[in-house]
């Protein structure tokens, strides 16, 4: 029996989210065409025959310095330093450049086992494919090189195998059914969080955050009360989230619902959803350290 922990880095929209979903058979991370939709380290867990494997979903390592993005490098680093091994997910679509230089350097500097992916392989031309690899081989001569495609799940047997050869014995973590370790008020606002962008991307896709103010649960009647606030910077963007004549929260508030509703099957939900403004807030110290709890 083996089991391991496994980080997953790669610049932003690497298709690192869509992967680990992939991998779990469960939406464990939401998933955005929007870049750096992923802030906090997010666990995801498969187990099988052979083990298991608990993947932690970085955020997406962008050099800038502004304060949101340094927490978010931050959470990327911590999570090399606390891992049995690293998946390194290259997006093929994009010409590696500094940055990805940059991400080579700490995976190479973390001294632990390494397995190489180029992923999207299923929208690559050869040439991309061909440079994508070169890469990934020239600076990681000793790790195996994958091509794979998250979304459409292709190769991704491949990759469990190399993982799990490379893994460490040792006995399985958390329970074999498991398949996140995520608290249930982190999750609820991540749903919320991408029905948010997905709904509003072209407007604000990072100035909001979500925070549950309420939660509770009657077992009695099973009804699951919700109370969640959506913030963002400035009160000029509130009337963006709700839309004219409310159909944007409207809108928002039915998408999250729906799947919510999946956590608390069987169960009478209410959710209420409210926009309010946090003037600045990525720049707030006590407002980060509240979001980056993990």
């Amino acid at each position: 029996m083996k089991a391991a922990t496994v980080s997953v880095i790669g610049r932003p929209s690497s298709g690192k989210s869509t992967l680990v979903n992939t991998i779990t058979g469960m939406k464990v991370s939401i998933t955005s065409p929007t870049p750096q939709t992923t802030r906090n380290k997010i666990r995801g867990i498969y187990t099988d025959s052979r083990g298991q494997l608990i993947f932690t979903d970085t955020p997406g390592f962008h050099i800038s310095d502004k304060e949101l993005n340094k927490r978010m490098q931050q959470e990327t680093i911590s999570s090399l330093e606390d891992s049995d091994m690293i998946l390194y997910l290259l997006d093929g679509k994009r010409r590696p450049g500094k940055e990805e230089e940059t991400i080579a350097e700490l995976v190479r500097a973390s001294k632990v086992p390494v397995v190489a992916v180029l992923n999207k392989s299923d929208i690559l031309t050869e040439e991309e494919k061909e440079v994508g690899l070169s890469f990934l081989a020239s600076h990681f001569p000793s790790a195996p090189v994958l091509a794979a495609s998250g979304k459409d799940d292709i190769g991704v047997d491949e990759i469990l195998i190399e993982l799990f050869r490379i893994a460490p014995e040792g006995e399985l973590l958390y329970d074999e059914n498991a398949y996140t370790d995520q608290d249930l008020e982190f999750r609820i606002s991540e749903i919320i969080r991408e029905k948010t962008i997905e709904n509003l991307m072209d407007e604000m896709p990072h100035t909001i955050f979500v925070e549950i103010e309420d939660l509770e649960y009657d077992e009695s009647e099973g009804h699951v009360w919700i109370r969640a606030a959506i913030n963002t910077e400035r009160d000029g963007q509130k009337g963006i989230i709700v839309g004219k004549g409310g159909e944007n929260i409207k809108r928002i508030r039915k998408e999250s619902f729906k799947e919510i509703k999946r956590i608390f099957p069987g169960a009478k939900l209410t959710l209420d959803l409210r926009v309010k403004a946090q003037p600045g807030w990525r720049k707030n110290g006590k407002t980060l350290d509240r979001i980056f709890r993990s």
